[in-house]
């Protein structure tokens, strides 16, 4: 079970008695009856879907599966609130990946243009998500985020491969970083605003579908350049293209609208770029015996406007 970035919680709350906040129960989002019995046990008052097979080259190599996990679970999941009849509050984590090609800033209004079986599949359980708002009264919302980071980012992920191959560098481990295509621009905000906003979406009064971003683009090799700049690194002497990491179909540029969310929600994000990088840089360096300290510079002090 790869439970490596929950583990922290689950020691601090041992145990499945009553008073302890964080349960784990066991689920598969291509299991029909077993998502029923696991609505029907729990009852919650809210379920925030972020089950995925989130990967998107991965979604290429697997691309029934991926289908299978994200499109048809988030139907299922809708379908055992449903005949539960319980008034549960559901979040559909949605994707800036379904914009695909369509031109930026995307916002809610933005067609969608997928460009990946991952954003294919997610597209389907969007779209579910709003029939069975519309269709059947649930309370039910997407939120349409754009990429969010942090230390707890998986490995393969481009962002925690950069940060991650910082800190092996500088361990004496790795001596070339290989990359992909580092021109695909994207909008990244760090995965704590992220999630508030999330929440936030369960709060009103009534449901609907938000986009959740900075509104700022950056290319691939601009992370690159921010975290190798933060130990004081010419990227351009580690890291390398390989073909084997470009994507069959790739998507330029997202970045995204989110004045709807500032609007309706009061939600902005509050955590900078430069700060989001810093500390995924530092976890990795002590995550690799790296002391930080000796070799890690404090982000860019914030602009006041």
């Amino acid at each position: 079970m790869n439970r490596g970035r929950i583990d922290h919680l689950q020691h601090a709350n041992p145990g499945h008695s009553e008073s302890s906040r964080f349960v784990l129960h066991y689920g598969d989002m291509t299991d029909s009856g077993g998502l029923n019995r696991l609505v029907k046990t729990v009852r919650p008052d809210e379920i925030y879907n972020l089950a995925a097979q989130s990967h998107v080259q991965i979604s290429f190599d697997q691309p029934e599966y991926t289908s299978d996990a994200d499109g048809l679970g988030t139907t299922r999941l809708l379908e055992a609130i449903r005949t539960m009849g319980l008034p549960v509050r559901f979040y559909q984590a949605s994707t800036s990946e379904m914009f695909g090609m369509s031109a930026p800033p995307q916002s809610e209004a933005t067609p969608f243009r997928p460009r990946s079986p991952y954003a294919i599949a997610k597209l389907y359980a969007h779209w579910m998500t709003v029939n069975y708002r519309e269709a059947h009264g649930l309370f039910a919302c997407s939120g349409i985020l754009f990429n969010h980071e942090s230390p707890r980012r998986g490995e393969n992920f481009v962002t925690r491969k950069v940060t991650r191959g910082v800190a092996q560098i500088l361990a004496g481990k790795l001596d070339k970083l290989r990359m992909g295509n580092l021109d695909a621009k994207r909008d990244w905000g760090h995965a704590r605003d992220y999630v508030r906003a999330m929440w936030l979406m369960l709060q009103q009064e009534r449901p609907d579908d938000y986009v959740i971003a900075t509104g700022i683009s950056r290319s691939v090799s601009d992370f690159v350049a921010a975290a190798f700049s933060l130990v004081g690194l010419d990227w351009n002497k580690y890291v390398e293209v390989d073909a084997a990491y470009m994507r069959p179909a790739d998507v330029a540029e997202l970045r995204g609208d989110s004045s709807k969310a500032t609007k309706a929600l009061g939600w902005q994000p509050a955590i900078t770029f430069d700060e989001m990088v810093h500390e995924m840089l530092e976890y990795d360096l002590k995550l690799e015996g790296v002391d930080p300290s000796k070799h890690l510079r404090p982000p860019r002090a914030r602009v006041m406007r």
